[in-house]
């Protein structure tokens, strides 16, 4: 017989209908819980028949039966925050509100009056009564159709967000997060209002349609990281870095758009080990095939991205890069995590326009290396820093040259030669989705540069 090795876990509860479908509602909240390291309780409110395409059907449950869920949760489970979604009927929302001027943890309300294609969801009465409920919770969560549903100001950027955030509030809510993913702009701005101020947190708009569950998975976010102890603020910022990249890696899944990746920073994280090693499987070969014509005046490095990788953190490569010796060529010292700047940044730029790119090596270029790579026939591009409009840093250099290289194709080049400027040598960087093929390249292209 083994000895038992209990897990304990912060305990987060979710008050929402469920979604058929899996992308929104319960299923949405569960899963993001989890992803989040949060044991996750439910108080289901009303079960929908739904997928990717929309709602069929939708049956409230009795308010009795809501409040015994809540009830047996709260009365067993030391939950540390909570959060509501739909609540469909008037006296769901009363009976939810009532019950939440009991809890002792945090709770974020998010409002759920208005679909997607703008219609209401919710009776008047209905709207009303959320007005008890937000005077018992911690923060709300409303897009800006909803916030114009409890404000009647109508949100059409961060000054009228702030705004609506501030009216919310004197509804007795302690802070508000005016979303702002229906505003129109290349720029998504979420303001969060509270008593010390407001707070902006930007991000680019991801050029997709596959949102189903956002909304969910924001607020079931923030309360997971409220039970694990994170101030507000803090859990309001990391919510919307983890929903940016669960939306950016959406589920392809249905036969309509899709829903966010709730899982996504969990196998992001999971792919890290896997990631190094195949990194080091191309710094093996490479050595063994000893490329030493290929290798830079700086240094050559191998650059390998987890699947869902969006800073050079969650890059690996060599620590002090590859070297020319005197019998070949040898990596300074080991992979790890964040170890390559140049190459990481030009790599992650390219997956901008090419997400499946996953692996990356900078190379020498020269006449040989043009002339070898003109026979060898591969799809190439290029880019010369003397064109470059902006000052070069390094970043903004990487995030040009890729637009340069990618901007205008359907498929990605094998190979994008950095024609150098002035104390900027000239490279050409080979890119792959796969350890295997980035590696054949190198060693294709060294032998030819031989031949």
């Amino acid at each position: 017989m083994r000895t038992p090795a209990p897990d304990g876990r912060p305990v987060a509860l979710t008050i929402a209908g469920s979604d058929s479908g899996g992308g929104a509602g319960i299923q949405a909240d569960l899963a993001t819980m989890t992803a989040h390291g949060v044991f996750g309780t439910s108080a289901i409110t009303a079960v929908t028949a739904q997928h990717t395409r929309g709602v069929e059907r939708s049956f409230a449950l009795p308010a009795e039966e809501v409040d015994a869920q809540i009830g047996a949760v709260a009365g067993d489970f030391d939950v540390g925050a909570a959060k509501t979604g739909m609540l469909a009927t008037t006296e769901l929302v009363e009976t939810v509100a009532e019950r939440a001027s009991s809890f002792a943890f945090p709770l974020v309300v998010d409002p759920v009056m208005v679909a997607t294609s703008g219609d209401r969801l919710l009776e008047p009465e209905a709207e009303r009564a959320y007005e008890d409920l937000l005077s018992e919770a911690t923060l709300a969560t409303p897009n800006a159709d909803e916030a114009e549903v409890l404000t009647d100001i109508a949100v059409t950027g961060e000054e009228s967000a702030r705004e609506a955030g501030e009216r919310i509030r004197e509804l007795g809510v302690d802070a508000a997060l005016v979303k702002g993913g229906h505003v129109p702009g290349e720029t998504v701005r979420d303001v969060l209002v509270t008593d010390a101020g407001t707070t902006t947190f930007e991000h680019p708009r991801i050029d997709t349609t596959a949102t189903h569950g956002s909304g969910c998975a924001l607020s079931a976010a923030i309360a997971a990281r409220l039970a694990t102890g994170d101030d507000l603020e803090t859990a309001v910022g990391g919510s919307t870095d983890f929903l940016v990249r669960a939306v950016r890696y959406a589920y392809d899944v249905g036969e309509g758009d899709g829903a966010v990746n709730h899982a996504v920073e969990l196998r992001n994280a999971a792919a890290r080990e896997a990631t190094s090693e195949e990194v080091q499987t191309i710094v093996d070969r490479l050595v063994d095939a000893s490329v030493s014509e290929l290798v830079p005046e700086v240094g050559m490095n191998v650059v390998g991205a987890t699947p869902y990788a969006e800073a050079v953190d969650e890059t690996a490569a060599v620590e002090g890069r590859i070297t020319r010796t005197l019998s070949g060529i040898q990596p300074n010292r080991g992979v790890r995590f964040g170890a390559s700047s140049h190459v990481a940044r030009f790599l992650l730029a390219a997956r901008e326009f090419s997400p499946d790119l996953r692996f990356a090596v900078n190379c020498r270029f020269g006449a040989d290396v043009e002339a070898a790579l003109d026979e060898l026939g591969w799809e190439r591009a290029e880019y010369d820093r003397a064109d470059e409009p902006t000052a070069d840093e390094e970043g903004e250099t990487m995030g040009w040259g890729a637009r340069q290289a990618f901007g205008d194709r359907e498929e990605p080049p094998a190979a994008v030669i950095d024609r150098g400027a002035v104390g900027k040598e000239a490279v050409t960087k080979l890119l792959a989705d796969d350890p295997a093929t980035l590696a054949e390249r190198v060693v294709t292209l060294g032998s030819e540069v031989r031949r």
